[in-house]
């Protein structure tokens, strides 16, 4: 009997109204199991009640609510989320919708993945982060020892339903949380879209549902190319590699740094790095400064050697060699390229100063 690879495997992504997709019939052969439905205090209070009264299966579903935020995706709540699942008599058979952004697809997966050996599960992405990046591509993870998505799995969702009506329900720190990984998408494989957002001044207005598909299927195609990350997936973590380690400096300070505020920062410092180590033009540069100054605080510390500390744990590093991506030019990208600590001080503190 074959079996078949990651790739093959990789999660469906369904869009539109979920009271039109496929949900009611991927929920029926759970009909005889137990299933429950993962959120956070936000999604509990905005989402949770539309999705148990409009599908019938889940009116006795179990209900798991998370704390919100970053810091709450760790390994003490995925214990406390276990708990729940063994108490209730969940076995491998039964299913797990994670209902909520990044944190709780993320965590939710990573708990699917690895209870009982794998537990199925639905993805709801229901902030736009959670749709153009979280939710897509089979990547599970939780924060560990300080360090961003230091644990995690490679986990294929059952399904994943992206219904942009749930954005109607955030507030628009979450619409441009979100945006920076729609601008990085952008950045590294389509000018075009790159030009289209470059323009959008109110994103609750302007940020039309046919970008943000855009988005998702330039990850998506990526992910299908390479789906455990050996080579051409690197290039999604463009901004990440700075942004990862800015995310974790403040994760625990009285001004924490949402994801994609950090990953945006990541962005800009590493296209500059992009006009000094590839081919990257300064007026190409000049156009993401400008998107990103009119959009995000340039919230930047000094402590080089605190970040660069934090850089050392990225897990895309070689040899003991921290590695970037850049960009040769707006709408391609390079991965794997290496960084040194006086390259890395030199744009750090330009901003600074």
């Amino acid at each position: 009997m074959q079996t078949a690879s990651f790739s093959e495997q990789l999660s469906p992504i369904e869009w539109g109204p979920l009271l039109n997709s496929s949900f009611s019939s991927v929920l029926a052969p759970f009909a005889s199991r137990k299933i429950a439905i993962l959120v956070d205090e936000n999604t509990h209070d905005h989402c949770l009640e539309f999705l148990i009264t409009g599908f019938e299966a889940l009116a006795e579903a179990e209900v798991i609510m998370l704390p919100a935020g970053e810091e709450n995706k760790v390994l003490e709540v995925c214990f406390q989320v276990w708990e729940t699942l063994t108490e209730a008599g969940f076995s491998r058979h039964d299913l797990l919708i994670n209902l909520g952004g990044g944190m709780v697809t993320d965590l939710g997966g990573f708990v699917a993945s690895v209870y009982k050996r794998g537990l199925a599960f639905i993805n709801v992405p229901t902030s736009l982060l959670g749709m153009v990046d979280a939710a897509v591509g089979g990547k599970t993870g939780i924060d560990f020892a300080g360090y961003k998505n230091q644990v995690g799995t490679f986990a294929v969702a059952q399904v994943t339903y992206i219904d942009t009506g749930f954005l109607h329900t955030l507030p628009s720190q979450e619409w441009t949380n979100g945006f920076a990984e729609l601008l990085k998408h952008a950045l590294i494989s389509d000018l075009e879209l790159w030009q289209d957002l470059s323009k959008i001044q109110d994103l609750q207005n302007e940020l039309h549902s046919a970008f943000i598909q855009q988005g998702v299927q330039i990850k998506a195609e990526i992910v299908a190319q390479d789906p455990t990350e050996n080579g051409l997936r690197k290039i999604l973590n463009f901004g990440h590699t700075i942004g990862h380690a800015l995310e974790s400096y403040y994760l625990n300070s009285a001004t924490p740094l949402a994801h994609g505020h950090a990953v945006a920062i990541g962005i800009l410092l590493e296209s500059k790095l992009s006009v000094e180590h590839s081919s990257l033009t300064q007026a190409e540069f000049l156009s993401i400064e400008t998107r990103i100054k009119s959009t995000y605080a340039l919230q930047i510390p000094d402590d080089t050697e605190g970040l660069w500390a934090l850089m050392q744990q990225d897990k895309k590093n070689d040899n003991g060699e921290v590695r970037i991506c850049l960009l040769p030019q707006i709408g391609s990208c390079l991965f794997d390229q290496k960084l040194t600590f006086e390259d890395f001080e030199k744009v750090i503190l330009g901003y600074c100063s």
